[in-house]
C-alpha cells in the first residue's frame, strides 16, 4: 500500500512540532497540510508524534548477529535481515552497515569484506530499512588499496571512513586479556599473530601516501569521507586537507572545537549519550551536544540508542527535540548526501516514524513507513480504511 494518510497527530514539520495530516503517495511525502483528505490508507497518529526516519551513518551491531560469540560465526543473509529487523523497530529508517576492512584476518578480514558488500547489494531490495555500505578501511591495511580504489570508481561504496586502531593493537600486545581477543577474533595462533603484527608495522612509512591517494579517487567519484578518533586539531587539519570533512568520534573537545570551527560534521555515538558518558572515558557526547560541537549522532553498537538519546537530551533540556532529532536525521542526511530525506517535506523520500513519546525518556516507535511502504506496527487498530470525504487541503 503506498497511498497512506497519517492523520489525528503532531508532526515535525521544519523545525516545529504542528497538528498536521501527511499525505504519501508513490514512495515520497505528497503534502503537509492542516485538514484531512483521502487516500486508500489512514493511520490514525492521534497521541504519537510523526517524525523523519533515522539515518544512521555509522552502525556495526550486526557484526554481533554475524558472530554472537568469539569463534560462532551465522551466514550473513541471517545477520543482515536480524539487523534490518532491529534497525526498523527502533526508527531507523537508512542503514549504513559500518563494515571495517583490516589487515586481520577474521570477522574484519578481507573475505567478510567482500561477502558483505555482495550480500549488501543482492539483499537490498527485500530490506526494510534503505540499507548501504559505509566501510572503514584500516590505514595500515596496504593490500586493499587497489580494491577499495576500484569498489569507489564502481560506485560501490557510500561511505569510506579511515581508522587506524594501530596504536591501540599494539597496546594491546601487552595485555594478556585483549591480546587474547584480538587472537581469538582473526583467528591465527598466537605466534602467528605476532608475526603479522610485526610485518605490519614495517609498512607504517606507506600509510599516509595510501590514504592520500583512496581520499582522492573518493573525492573524485563523490563519496563523503570520514576519519575516525581524530587525537588534534592539527591532525584534524590534516584530513580536512583531504577533503575528509566528517570527524568521527573525535577523542578530546579540542579537536571537536577545531572540527566545527573548520567547518566539518562531528559525529559521536548515540550510546554515549544514554549511558550517560563514553564507555572507553573518552568525550561525554551530551557534553558536546550541549557545547554545540556535536553534529551528528550514531547507533555504533546499539540500534536502540538514536531514539533514546534524542529523546533524552530533550527530556534533560540540552536541546528541544526538533533540534535534538535533526542530530539523527536531517544533519546525517546532509553529511552523506542524502538530501531527498530527513524532513517531512513534500517531494521527499516517505521515510516516517510514529513514536508514543507519553513516557520522554523512554520513547516507543509504533510504525515506521520506508519508502512509502508500512514495514513496522505494534498497533494494527490505527489502521483504517480510506473512507473520510475529500476536503480542501490546506498547507500546514
Amino acid at each position: 500500500m503506498t497511498d497512506i494518510l497519517i492523520e489525528g497527530g503532531r508532526a515535525l514539520v521544519g523545525h516545529e512540532l504542528v497538528d498536521a495530516s501527511i499525505h504519501i503517495a508513490n514512495g515520497t511525502i505528497a503534502e503537509t497540510s492542516s485538514r484531512s483528505g483521502t487516500a486508500a490508507m489512514r493511520l490514525d497518529s492521534r497521541g504519537l508524534i510523526a517524525l523523519p526516519g533515522i539515518v544512521d551513518m555509522h552502525g556495526d551491531a550486526f557484526e554481533r548477529q554475524m558472530m554472537p560469540r568469539p569463534g560462532v560465526d551465522f551466514p550473513i543473509d541471517i545477520a543482515l535481515v536480524d539487523s534490518d529487523r532491529q534497525a526498523i523497530a527502533n526508527g531507523i529508517t537508512t542503514v549504513f552497515h559500518a563494515t571495517t576492512w583490516s589487515w586481520e584476518p577474521g570477522l574484519r578480514g578481507t573475505e567478510n569484506a567482500h561477502r558483505l558488500l555482495n550480500a549488501i547489494e543482492t539483499m537490498q531490495p527485500q530490506l526494510a530499512a534503505d540499507t548501504r555500505f559505509h566501510l572503514r578501511q584500516e590505514t595500515f591495511n596496504l593490500d586493499a588499496e587497489p580494491t577499495i580504489a576500484e569498489w569507489l570508481t564502481a560506485g560501490r561504496i557510500d561511505l569510506l571512513a579511515f581508522n587506524d586502531h594501530m596504536d591501540m593493537t599494539t597496546a594491546s600486545m601487552n595485555n594478556p586479556k585483549k591480546r587474547a581477543r584480538m587472537v581469538e577474533r582473526s583467528g591465527l595462533s598466537e605466534t602467528e599473530f605476532d608475526k603479522l603484527v610485526e610485518q605490519v608495522l614495517a609498512r607504517a612509512d606507506n600509510v599516509p601516501a595510501s590514504i592520500t591517494r583512496l581520499a582522492t579517487v573518493g573525492r573524485d567519484h563523490g563519496v563523503p569521507l570520514l576519519s575516525h578518533d581524530d587525537e588534534s586539531p592539527d591532525q584534524r587539519a590534516g584530513f580536512r586537507s583531504l577533503g575528509i570533512d566528517i570527524a568521527e568520534f573525535p577523542i578530546n573537545e579540542e579537536t571537536a572545537r577545531a572540527a566545527n570551527e573548520g567547518g566539518d560534521f562531528t559525529v559521536f555515538g548515540a550510546p554515549n549519550v544514554v549511558r550517560g558518558g563514553s564507555h572507553t572515558g573518552w568525550t561525554s557526547a551530551a557534553e558536546m551536544v550541549s557545547k554545540g560541537l556535536c553534529s551528528i549522532l550514531a547507533s555504533d553498537y546499539y540500534y536502540p540508542a538514536p531514539l533514546l538519546a534524542a529523546f533524552l537530551l530533550a527530556a534533560d533540556n540540552i536541546l528541544p527535540l526538533p533540534q535534538a532529532w535533526s542530530l539523527v536525521s536531517g544533519a546525517p542526511a546532509k553529511a552523506t548526501g542524502l538530501h531527498d530525506r530527513g524532513q517531512i517535506a513534500a517531494r521527499k523520500r516517505a521515510d516516517i516514524i510514529l513514536v508514543d513519546a507519553r513516557e520522554p525518556r523512554r520513547p516507543r516507535v509504533v510504525a515506521v513507513i520506508s519508502g512509502g511502504r508500512i514495514v513496522h506496527h505494534t498497533e494494527p487498530q490505527r489502521i483504517l480504511s480510506g473512507v473520510v470525504a475529500a476536503r480542501r487541503v490546506e498547507p500546514a
